[in-house]
Parts: structure tokens; C-alpha cells; sequence
């Protein structure tokens, strides 16, 4: 598995496998894939990162901040989405291990996700990675017609000394 700086000619398969993860009903309340530019804007210039193995890209991971507030500049929302081809497979994790690294080195304090209760293996991928859960948000957005849950995670930094 290779590990590189996503960039904008990456944008057609991140796309793909954002909408794949749409596709599950698990991932996220989005119901389509934003534009690059939209994308480019909500997300850190920072810690973008593509998975590849045997030259297909097996995976995308992201940071976004949580406000534009500057007493949240060390806070970011994970996302992290996995090509349907190369789920189970490790990818997650690889992709987990770059962004808790990277957001270290950019003082990051505190990473974030909410996750729907019902993706057991994303709130796997991130207790393996030191997040632990801290409460939950009911019905806090509807997914189509239902109003959906999401577990609230997040992970301290260990190298600012807030954990």
C-alpha cells in the first residue's frame, strides 16, 4: 500500500468512492458529491491523503475544520472513505495512522468524527486509533425521511499535552 498528498487531478476517483460511501447509507447525511471547488474549500490544505495499491486508489482521507472560530483552529472533523473494492482490507487504518501523524505535526489538539451508531466498523477504525466515544447526537439531521443518530467521537493530541 502506498500513502500520497491527494491533489486535484485525484478529484474524479475521490469523487467515486465519496459517492460509494453515499451509496451505503452509512457515511454521511450528504446525498451527492460536492463540486472540487466546494470540496477544496470545506477541507484543510493540510493532511488530504490517497491510498493506492497496485496503482488504483483504494481510499481518501481528509481533515475539515469544525468552525471558522480561531479558538477551534486546532480542531478537525475526519473524514475517511474507502473504495468498496478494498473495504476490510486495512486501508482505514492506513489512512487513520497518516492523519492522527500529520495533524500532530500541524498542532492540531483534537480530532473529531460524528458517526452513525449503526457503522460498527467505522467506530472500530477510530477506537483503534485512540478516539474514544464521548456522548451522542439524537435524530440531529435527517438522512432522506429519517432522522438519524450519530456517536460523537474524538482523540486527543498526545504531543500538546491536553489529553
Amino acid at each position: 500500500m502506498e500513502l500520497r498528498t491527494m491533489n486535484d487531478t485525484d478529484w474524479p476517483a475521490v469523487r467515486t468512492i465519496y459517492l460509494q460511501g453515499i451509496a451505503t447509507g452509512q457515511a454521511t447525511f450528504q446525498t451527492e458529491a460536492p463540486s472540487w471547488e466546494d470540496w477544496d474549500g470545506s477541507h484543510l490544505k493540510h493532511s488530504r491523503f490517497i491510498a493506492s495499491i497496485d496503482g488504483h486508489i483504494a481510499g481518501w482521507a481528509a481533515l475539515s475544520p469544525v468552525s471558522s472560530r480561531c479558538v477551534y483552529a486546532g480542531v478537525a472533523e475526519v473524514s475517511v472513505y474507502i473504495h468498496e473494492d478494498y473495504r476490510g482490507k486495512g486501508v482505514g487504518s492506513f489512512l487513520m495512522n497518516a492523519l492522527v501523524e500529520s495533524s500532530e505535526k500541524q498542532g492540531l489538539w483534537t480530532l473529531q468524527s460524528g458517526i452513525f451508531p449503526e457503522n460498527e466498523a467505522s467506530i472500530r477504525l477510530h477506537e483503534k486509533h485512540g478516539f474514544r466515544q464521548l456522548g451522542y447526537r439524537e435524530k440531529v439531521g435527517k438522512h432522506g425521511n429519517t432522522w438519524r443518530d450519530t456517536t460523537l467521537m474524538e482523540r486527543r493530541s498526545k504531543t500538546i499535552g491536553i489529553d
